[in-house]
C-alpha cells in the first residue's frame, strides 16, 4: 500500500465539538474540519448565525449555547453525546473582548470576559475528558491568543490577556494531567486576524498601521492561514503532541 503522508490530518468519523462558531474564525474553523471529514458540533449564542452554516455543511449540528453559563455547557455537550454518541475533539473557541484601561476596568466587566475565555473553556474540558477518558482517547484544542504568551505594549486589554495568558497555562496543566488517560490537550495562539473581535482596530487606519509595523512579515493573517496548525493540532497528525502553544502570527512573538 502507498504511504499517503495526508491520512493522518483526516478526522473521517470523528465528532468535533466547536464553540463560537456564528461568524470569523470559529466559522472558518468548523468548514475546515468538516472538509477533513468531522461530524462538527457547532455552538454559539446567535443560533440563527449557526444554522445558516449548518445548511452549507451536509451532517453538522447547529448548537445554541453561552458558555459563561455553566448550566448551557452541560445541556451543550449532554446534547452532543446524545445526537453523535460522543466527543472526540473539543475546539474551545468561543472569546471575548474588553477594551477599557485597567486602571478602571469595571469588575464586571473583567468578570465576563474570565467567564467566557477562561471558566467556560475549562468546564467544557471537564465534561468532554468525562466522555473520553473511559475510551482512553480525545483531543481539546484551546484556542488561545498571542496575547496570552506575550504583552502587546499597547493594548488595553488586561482582562483578555490575563484570560488568555490562564488559558495558555491550563493547556500545559490539563495535558500533563490528562496524558495517561489518552487525552492531548494543545493552545493554538492566533495572532491578528480580521475577526468580529479584533474588526474595529484592524479598520482604523492608525491601528492597521501599527499591527503591520508590529509584526515582522508586514501584514495581518489571511483567512485560512490557521487551518493548517488547527487541522494538525486536531487531528493525529499530532497523535504524540500535547500541552504546547502554536502561535500563528507571522513571527510577532519571536521578537
Amino acid at each position: 500500500m502507498a504511504l499517503d503522508p495526508f491520512a493522518a490530518f483526516r478526522l473521517d468519523g470523528k465528532v468535533v465539538l466547536i464553540t463560537g462558531t456564528s461568524s470569523g474564525l470559529g466559522a472558518r474553523f468548523a468548514q475546515v474540519l468538516h472538509a477533513a471529514g468531522a461530524t462538527v458540533v457547532m455552538a454559539a449564542r446567535r443560533l440563527e448565525r449557526v444554522e445558516a452554516l449548518a445548511v452549507t455543511l451536509p451532517g453538522s449540528v447547529p448548537l445554541s449555547c453561552d458558555v459563561a453559563d455553566l448550566d448551557d455547557c452541560k445541556r451543550l455537550v449532554a446534547t452532543t453525546i446524545e445526537r453523535c454518541g460522543q466527543v472526540d475533539v473539543l475546539i474551545n473557541n468561543a472569546g471575548r473582548v474588553a477594551l477599557a484601561k485597567p486602571e478602571v476596568e469595571p469588575m464586571a466587566e473583567w468578570r465576563q470576559v474570565m467567564a467566557v475565555n477562561l471558566d467556560g473553556a475549562f468546564h467544557l474540558s471537564q465534561l468532554c475528558a468525562l466522555d473520553m477518558m473511559p475510551r482512553k482517547h480525545g483531543v481539546i484544542v484551546n484556542i488561545a491568543s498571542i496575547l496570552g504568551m506575550v504583552s502587546s505594549g499597547r493594548l488595553p486589554q488586561a482582562s483578555y490577556a490575563a484570560s488568555k495568558g490562564a488559558l495558555v497555562n491550563l493547556t500545559r496543566e490539563l495535558a500533563c494531567l490528562w496524558a495517561r488517560h489518552g487525552i492531548r490537550v494543545n493552545a493554538l495562539c492566533p495572532g491578528f486576524f480580521d475577526s468580529e473581535l479584533t474588526h474595529d482596530l484592524v479598520e482604523d487606519d492608525k491601528g492597521n498601521s501599527w499591527l503591520r509595523g508590529k509584526t515582522p512579515m508586514g501584514r495581518l493573517g489571511e483567512e485560512g492561514e490557521l487551518d493548517g496548525a488547527l487541522l494538525y493540532l486536531a487531528s493525529a497528525a499530532s497523535s504524540y503532541v500535547t500541552g504546547i502553544t502554536l502561535p500563528v502570527d507571522g513571527g510577532w512573538t519571536a521578537q
